[in-house]
């Protein structure tokens, strides 16, 4: 068979027939890793195309068989058009991912056949049934029962002739899932707060097949220590260069760090949320422990480790200062790059269904739940309020004298890698932001409430 895989796009993000030109966001895509494992995962004598719509305008006219499309919460309405498109050429669709798993009824509404949970265990069947003409409507991926990782090296050559469109194409996972219950977190919801790992030796296998600068997509990287420090030894003679995603509790493990840094990370998106206590416990985040954070990003730092610091602002603590204190705080803990969240409550995530109890979900466009659209009623600020001073944090932390400032600071410190990634990913998201027209505004000093800056140390100077 012929079989077509799918990334949807945002409609401002998307490549098409008509708008050819490939937006200059290279730094914010890597790799399609979930549809490169499920081309791995399709048995041998299909014939598998992987078309990104960030990248790549989708031809609904090219000859397929079966269709897959993987997708989260805010890309459904466009995974929705792609379905019926291709249903309309009498091909056979089916959905993955994310939304598909929590929404599965909804979803099976537009596709012949839905995925819940992982591909491994579930698209060879969805494949064989095509092919038996008995295809079902919902496939579940059994619970896995064996806490290791069993996923096949990702086909990486699919993305060949696009690859020049991403940071890289070179992502790696060593695992998946997280340990924490953070309740507006769709990765906890989708994994059933568990993680899995793939074995070292394999996860080195794929290392060497890869050139030295790389991603590793996992969930949290160094949850489970006793692993991570294995992988870390492991790894260190490669000498590769990488970033990933992990919990900041790994600054407390010195040891921990030190074999992270000696295995080439340079960088790490970090979940910092907010530096209100108050709404750290509210979200089942307390274990952030907003009164450390200085010292824990002292010492990431220290590490030679760059920041990505993922921000969420519209918790129900926030007051109007909380911007200005949001930027206030980011600028004096001297991070080099900042994801800026309005509080999303996905489908699946416990938030989610304390907002639906509570009446507070005001908006139920799925292509609004994308991190930028204020989708409920705030606690302690309007509505206009959190999108507002949202886009005005984004746009002063990325405003160009402070990104070049940000890109010298790193170059006098002589950590050239992480200046020219930081500089790179600054203009990427200014760029973002001009294009979209992000500005936003927020409350004259005067009337504003005191911001979100209560750290226990005595800061430094603001840059």
């Amino acid at each position: 068979m012929k079989i077509l895989l799918v990334l949807p796009a945002g409609e401002k993000v998307r490549v098409t027939r008509e708008r050819p030109q490939v937006p200059r966001r290279a730094m914010l895509r890597f790799s399609v890793l979930p549809l490169t494992v499920v081309a791995a995962l399709t048995p041998p004598g299909h014939e598998v195309r992987i078309v990104d719509e960030n990248v790549e305008a989708l031809d609904f006219d090219l000859a397929c068989d079966v269709v897959g499309v993987t997708f989260m919460t805010a890309l459904a309405p466009r995974a929705y058009e792609i379905a019926r498109e291709f249903r309309r050429r009498g091909c056979t669709v089916v959905a993955g991912g994310y939304h598909a798993t929590f929404c599965p009824e909804e979803t099976a509404r537009h596709f012949d056949a839905v995925v819940v949970g992982d591909a491994e265990g579930a698209w060879p069947r969805v494949l064989a049934d095509v092919q038996a003409g008995r295809l079902g409507r919902i496939y579940r991926s059994p619970a896995p029962a064996d806490p290791v990782l069993r996923t096949p090296m990702p086909r990486r050559e699919l993305l060949a002739a696009q690859a020049r469109r991403y940071v890289t194409v070179n992502a790696v996972q060593t695992s998946r899932g997280c340990l924490h219950g953070c309740r507006f977190c769709s990765i906890t919801a989708f994994h059933h707060r568990t993680q899995r790992h793939r074995p070292v030796a394999e996860v080195l296998a794929d290392l060497q097949a890869i050139p030295r600068n790389f991603i590793f997509v996992d969930d949290n990287i160094a949850a489970d220590r006793a692993y991570a420090a294995a992988l870390f030894t492991a790894m260190a003679p490669l000498r590769k260069r990488w970033v990933s995603q992990c919990s900041i509790e790994v600054a407390d493990d010195a040891e921990l760090l030190g074999l992270m840094r000696a295995a080439g990370c340079h960088g790490l998106f970090v979940g910092i949320e907010t530096t209100n206590a108050a709404n750290l416990t509210a979200v089942g985040k307390e274990f952030n422990d907003s009164a450390r954070y200085r010292a824990r990003l002292r010492r990431l730092h220290r590490a030679g480790i760059g920041v990505v610091a993922g921000i969420i602002l519209g918790l129900d603590h926030d007051a109007p200062g909380v911007f200005a204190g949001t930027l206030q705080f980011l600028q004096q803990m001297r991070i080099e790059a900042v994801q800026v969240n309005i509080l999303t409550p996905l489908p699946g995530t416990p938030l989610f269904a304390d907002f639906e109890r509570a009446g507070r979900i005001t908006d139920r466009d799925w292509s609004h739940y994308d991190f930028r659209h204020v989708v409920f009623r705030p606690a302690g600020i309007s509505a206009g309020e959190l999108q507002a001073g949202a886009d005005w944090v984004y746009a002063q932390f990325y405003r160009l004298d402070r990104v070049l400032w940000r890109f010298v600071r790193a170059v006098c410190a002589g950590r050239w890698l992480l200046a020219v990634l930081g500089l790179k990913l600054g203009l990427t998201y200014r760029y973002d932001n001009r294009r979209e027209g992000i500005v936003g505004w927020i409350r004259p000093a005067s009337a504003a409430e005191p911001g979100p800056l209560r750290l226990t140390e005595e800061p430094v100077a603001a840059r």
